[in-house]
Formats: structure tokens, sequence, C-alpha cells
């Protein structure tokens, strides 16, 4: 053989492997061109995704602010029943205790009747020390003996009541 043609066998394998390297390379380029072009829809998805996103993030932020305003106005509101009622609570047990004590003194003293002094100081707001509990005490005790004397009615209301607070404590 001559050196030509061997030679031109040689250049023909290299083209042949050239061409087949090319088209395996076409076939790698067209497959990066496919996923390139979903990487860019994924791209502008995600991109629509941020900029929603960020533009409800004050309406959040909004909402989240309305929320702990009406949250803290109920906080303050429980509060002060809250200690509205501790304040009746409060009133309510020493009011209990003060018709317990005056019932059962009336109970043992039997229907006697106070000064009049005693029972004009026990409508007012509760005197502070032993001297003014005492007065009150006499006070109440004055009234529940009147109280006794009006009606069997209300005498059996004020046992009920009596027996709930009993209850109660």
């Amino acid at each position: 053989m001559d050196w030509k043609v061997a030679l031109d066998i040689v250049v023909s394998l290299l083209l042949i492997a050239t061409i087949g390297y090319a088209v395996m390379l076409n076939s790698r380029l067209s497959a990066l061109r496919k996923n390139r072009d979903d990487l860019a829809k994924t791209i502008i998805n995600f991109n629509e995704a941020t900029v929603r996103a960020e533009s409800s993030i004050p309406k959040l932020r909004k909402a989240a602010e309305d929320a702990g305003h009406a949250l803290q106005e109920r906080v303050e509101k429980a509060q002060s029943l809250r200690d509205d009622l501790a304040f009746m609570i409060e009133r309510a047990d020493t009011m209990a205790n003060r018709l317990e004590n005056s019932v059962r003194s009336a109970r043992t003293d039997g229907k006697a009747s106070a000064p009049t002094a005693a029972v004009s100081a026990a409508p007012g707001p509760a005197p502070r020390g032993a001297a003014g509990r005492a007065a009150q005490q006499a006070a109440i005790a004055a009234a529940a003996a009147g109280a006794e004397q009006e009606s069997d009615e209300r005498s059996e209301a004020e046992r009920e009541l009596l027996r709930a607070l009993q209850s109660m404590r």
C-alpha cells in the first residue's frame, strides 16, 4: 500500500471519530439548551413568587399590628374586670363575714336592738382598726335583728345565703 492511501485511511478514521464526537456534543448541547430554558422558567417563577411575597409583607405586618393592638385592648379590659371582680369579691367576703357575725350575735343576744348611732355607721365604707370593726359588727347585728323581725321570707333567704357562703369556704 501506498503511504497516501494509508494516510487517507487514517484521516478518514479520524474524521469518522470527529463526526461521532460532534454528534454526541450536539446532543449534549441540545439537552443543555433545554435545561437552560427550564431553568430560565424556574427563575422567572421564583422571581414572581419573591415579588408577591415582598408585596404581602407590609400587609402581614399591618395585620399583626392590628391584632396586637386588639389583643392589648382586650388584655387591659380583662385586667380592669379582674380588678373589679377582686374588689367585689373582697367586699362580698367582708359583707358575708359581717352578716354571719351579726346573725350569730343576734341569735346569742336575742332580739335586742342596737343604738341608732351604730346603725347609721353600717352602710358607710369599712372603718379601719379593731374599734371600727367592732362598731360595724354591732351595727350589722342590729340590722340583722331588725331584718329577722320583718319577715320569714327574708330570713329564709338570709339563711340560704349564709349556707351558700359557708359551703364556699
